[in-house]
């Protein structure tokens, strides 16, 4: 497992973005009946615990450091109200939870639907340059995060500017020196908390950073774990690894040692105002300038003033991780698709996520690639001014070296990726007049290496129509001959592929990757190396199948073996985004061209390793 070479958008700004947060509330605020639920409970609470210490000021001054008759309510009276007091503020309290957690709830379910939702609309360049396991950190662990985050700390936020309001009002209006001087802290803690925020933030965002490094790790190493085991990368692996997360540790133990220092000197700065204020109010108290009561009162105060804004400098400190998730959240949200349908195509044929399917139009098959310029790197220009007209109802098989070109057209044939300059045509039309959703719905797609989802057989090949009936769904397994290979396993069409369709061979993929492409009947096939990975016998089932479904059909084989071609219409050699040669085996045998030699060096290749095979054997009859 090497150190991932991705370079992840970097994050810099060293304050709390304030754009940002409020693209985080927008979405918060979606569920406002819990949001205001939890002002409201946290508002009674709030109330109660101011009120507390003044019944205890009442209590001290009327029931124990009276002298004579009390004239006050009785006793009875006050433990009511007392009562009432506790049973409002456990009622408060219960309230808060419960409206939290339903925020926490409904917050992370709303960003992952919209991440994923945003995931199905991003085109193969974005998954081209982005590895999964950055894309996994953000729908997991970071998602998460910013979900706890939010919900718990609008809690605390709401709870501690609410507390400190009306603790210091109530302190200023009683007794406003002693007031000036629980509050004289305040400003102190205000510039510690924001010099320290900038400090743990950036080590957060570091975290995160890393986080997503070893995520991806994770990934590479199970979904590869075979191919470390055969080429004995284990040592290699666990030597990255370690690396990684040694890094994380680093980082994770720096930011814990700010957070170590900040919350001590807040209470530090707490304790002063606290001695301050028995300093001072206890003078008063000796002098009779004030009752016990109320001094008792001011020092319950002021450790209720200190508890908010402690719990708002833990926030702080919060918030600054939260920060970090929720910037390469919120990225992702934002990320721009560079493939999108324009404003009029998406009212007339719909979303990829909400299509309008009865306005799709039929596909005869004329294909065209008028002047096509593309390029995945400007300085390095794939196709250039290319133009190819291909008819209806004909094979076109392309051939050439790696990175001539082939696998381009087909991605731009399927509108993978657009042209820079130029028009694809289907049926005349340019292919952008019209949705994404609907050529995707024309066109049946079949990989090099298919990708089965985990589920049975039957889920995967229903894939390909997702309306389709099981005697369908059979019928396609039949039509690629996987029908026998299915029925022999334990429990037939009901049995599980396994992740990856790990459970079964490539070949046994391969059919019913067919068969889902099969399913969906599509106008116009794309068979991107299909075969090159099966053995022999498999890939001469599959071409007995596929002959018959493609005819009438127009098709594009992307094809390494060139004898599974030679009965295409048309085969176009492609040379550095050129056609250097175009027509059928036949006539291109005759020119003895590019070819010519492709197809005579790979037939006696097979020869060869066919006598190579076989001379052994006879050398022991």
């Amino acid at each position: 497992m090497q150190e991932n070479q991705f370079k992840e958008e970097e994050f810099e700004s060293k304050k709390i973005d304030i754009t940002l947060w409020k693209q985080i509330f927008k979405l918060l605020f979606k569920h406002k009946k819990f949001v205001y639920g939890l002002i409201g409970f946290n508002i009674v609470v709030t109330i109660c615990d101011v009120v507390f210490p003044m019944m205890n000021q009442y209590a001290i001054n009327n029931f124990v450091m009276v002298e004579g008759d009390h004239t006050g309510m009785s006793l009875q009276v006050f433990a009511l109200l007392y009562v009432s007091l506790i049973v409002a503020i456990t009622i408060g309290v219960y309230g808060f939870i419960r409206m939290g957690g339903k925020i926490e709830n409904a917050f992370s379910y709303d960003i992952r639907k919209l991440a994923f939702e945003k995931l199905q609309t991003l085109p193969f360049s974005y998954f081209d340059k982005t590895p999964s396991g950055w894309i996994i950190a953000r729908m997991t662990s970071d998602i998460s995060r910013l979900a706890e985050i939010v919900s718990w700390g609008l809690l605390d936020i709401f709870y501690g500017i609410i507390m400190i309001t009306l603790v210091g009002i109530v302190m200023l209006s009683i007794n406003w020196k002693l007031g000036l001087m629980a509050l004289a802290v305040f400003p102190v803690m205000l510039v510690i908390a924001l010099w320290f925020q900038r400090k743990i933030l950036v080590q957060y965002r570091d975290v995160r950073k890393i986080n997503s490094q070893i995520t991806s790790g994770f990934s590479e190493g199970i979904s590869g774990a075979k191919t470390t085991k055969t080429l004995s990368l284990e040592q290699s692996h666990d030597e990255s690894f370690r690396k990684l997360t040694g890094n994380m540790r680093t980082k994770s133990v720096k930011a814990a040692y700010f957070n170590a220092l900040f919350f001590p000197i807040i209470l530090s700065l707490g304790s002063i105002s606290t001695a301050l204020l028995l300093w001072q109010g206890g003078q008063q108290a000796l002098m009779n300038a004030i009752q016990f009561g109320t001094l008792v009162m001011f020092l319950q105060y002021a450790r209720q003033f200190m508890d908010p804004v402690f719990m708002l400098s833990g926030w702080l400190a919060e918030i600054q991780m939260a920060q970090a998730s929720a910037e390469r959240v919120i990225s992702l949200l934002n990320t721009e698709s560079t493939l999108v349908d324009s404003e009029a195509v998406i009212e007339k044929y719909g979303t990829l996520l909400n299509p309008k399917e009865e306005a799709y139009e039929p596909i005869v098959g004329d294909v065209e690639f008028k002047d096509v310029t593309f390029h995945y790197n400007p300085d390095e220009p794939v196709l250039t001014h290319f133009n190819l007209s291909v008819k209806a109802g004909q094979s076109i098989a392309l051939v050439g070296e790696t990175g001539s070109g082939k696998s381009t057209l087909v991605n731009l044939l399927c509108r993978f990726y657009e042209p820079v300059s130029g028009e694809v045509l289907f049926d005349g039309k340019d292919y952008r007049e019209r949705s994404i959703g609907w050529l995707h719905s024309k066109i049946g797609y079949v990989l090099q290496a298919p990708h089965l989802f985990s589920g049975s057989i039957y889920e995967n090949i229903r894939f390909g129509r997702l309306d389709a009936t099981r005697e369908e769904i059979i019928d396609a397994a039949k039509t690629v001959h996987a029908y026998d290979f299915i029925m022999s396993m334990d429990k037939g069409f009901d049995s599980e592929v396994g992740e990856g369709g790990g459970r079964l061979s490539t070949g046994q993929k391969q059919l019913i990757s067919f068969a889902r492409a099969v399913l969906s009947n599509p106008s116009i096939f794309v068979l991107d190396e299909a075969t090159s990975s099966i053995d022999t016998e498999t890939e001469m089932i599959i071409q007995d199948a596929i002959e018959g479904l493609m005819e009438g059909k127009t098709s594009f084989i992307v094809a390494h073996r060139l004898s599974t071609i030679v009965n295409c219409d048309r085969i176009l050699v492609i040379d550095k985004g050129r056609i250097l040669e175009d027509g059928s085996h036949q006539e291109l045998m005759k020119q003895k061209g590019r070819y010519y030699l492709l197809y005579t060096n790979q037939f006696h290749e097979s020869v060869e390793f066919a006598q190579d095979v076989n001379e052994p054997l006879i050398q022991g009859m």
